[in-house]
């Protein structure tokens, strides 16, 4: 029965987005009822014909959903974070495609999108495909993070746009007081407004917890055998939570600080290597036991197995809401190391899915 779950998993991230993908027509650069103003690098302001996507179709809102002010300060938007980066593009585009396709007031919705390079290419490949989005585009400068990156098991989790969900509370304009953060791997399902309704309580962040999971499993020895660190976890119950969806309270984050709680962990990284997975232990760390939960069904994130063997994970029980995708990526698969005929298999299940998913 087991192997019958995975595939239906599986089955339905591919489903998706064959019913997604006819929907989308060739259409020329658009302009955007928000872009960016930033004055960061760019090689050109026309993305590359290999890079260009068909333009989707309008989506209004339902008649409860009222009108947008054209502020983005408007409390009626819901807010919406993503990073946009060239090798992971298709997968930004997907995610936005599915958010717009399945909210109830999809007009409401605005996206806040990450970059650190191509500022201008991607705005413009943004444009042309939703020209009625309303979005505005963030460069976040590598050199910010860059010197607090350790290395990892994995190279792509080195990258310093991995990082730049740490610092929304700064480049967000401060009226913007909650975000949804996702990961640029998954498609939603249900309407995006659910999630952003929910309740934080007095917590600083929400996600769906894993408390069944080996916690210790995401620190070294050297963590567990240094009370000055692993102390941190006194007088809390911590769990597991992916750090691909979040809901952010940007005013309690702001007001207590988090960006640099973060950069002290990893300033410790850097010289005592306490953990091994790239931009998940400092959240863990500042985070995990005083995190707001949030339904496991808007985070399915077994697809594709885990970050370091490729094996797979058993699906959440009962209805999904958000597929995500947790495994090698396509070009990371290339420099895996793993010679068991499990991984072996399980990548090519992965890259199988891969491209049902992100091929239109």
């Amino acid at each position: 029965m087991l192997w019958l779950l995975r595939f239906s998993g599986f089955f339905s991230a591919a489903l998706v987005m064959i019913i997604l993908s006819p929907s989308l027509q060739s259409f020329p650069p658009a302009e955007a009822i928000r872009s960016s103003s930033s004055s960061s690098p760019s090689s050109s302001s026309s993305p590359p014909a290999t890079l260009s996507f068909r333009q989707a179709p309008e989506f209004r809102n339902a008649d409860q959903c009222g009108t947008f002010s054209g502020s983005i300060c408007d409390p009626s938007l819901v807010h919406v974070a993503i990073t946009l980066d060239i090798d992971y593009l298709r997968g930004s585009i997907a995610a936005v495609h599915s958010i717009l396709q399945h909210s109830v007031c999809p007009e409401n919705v605005f996206f806040h999108f990450l970059v650190s390079h191509e500022t201008k290419i991607l705005e413009t490949l943004v444009k042309s495909t939703f020209p009625n989005l309303k979005f505005k585009v963030y460069f976040f400068d590598p050199l910010i993070v860059r010197p607090l990156i350790s290395t990892s098991i994995r190279q792509a989790l080195e990258q310093p746009l991995n990082y730049a969900r740490n610092y929304l509370a700064d480049l967000l304009e401060p009226c913007v007081r909650k975000v949804i953060y996702l990961d640029s791997d998954l498609i939603v399902v249900d309407d995006i407004g659910k999630l952003w309704n929910t309740s934080l309580g007095s917590r600083t962040i929400g996600a769906p917890e894993y408390c069944h999971a080996n916690f210790t499993k995401y620190f070294t020895a050297v963590f567990w055998g240094d009370k000055r660190y692993s102390g941190t976890f006194s007088g809390r119950r911590p769990c597991y939570f992916n750090t691909g969806v979040m809901v952010m309270d940007l005013v309690r984050w702001r007001r207590g600080k988090y960006t640099r709680r973060i950069e002290r962990w990893m300033e410790i990284q850097r010289r005592e290597r306490i953990y091994e997975l790239g931009s998940l232990p400092p959240f863990l760390l500042v985070f995990a036991g005083h995190v707001a939960p949030i339904e496991h069904r808007w985070n399915q994130h077994g697809l594709g197995g885990d970050n370091v063997r490729g094996s797979c994970r058993d699906l959440h029980p009962g209805p999904v809401s958000l597929l995500h995708w947790s495994g090698y990526h396509h070009h990371d698969m290339g420099s895996s190391s793993s010679s068991s005929s499990s991984s072996s298999s399980s990548s090519s299940v992965s890259h199988l899915l891969r491209r049902f998913v992100f091929s239109w």
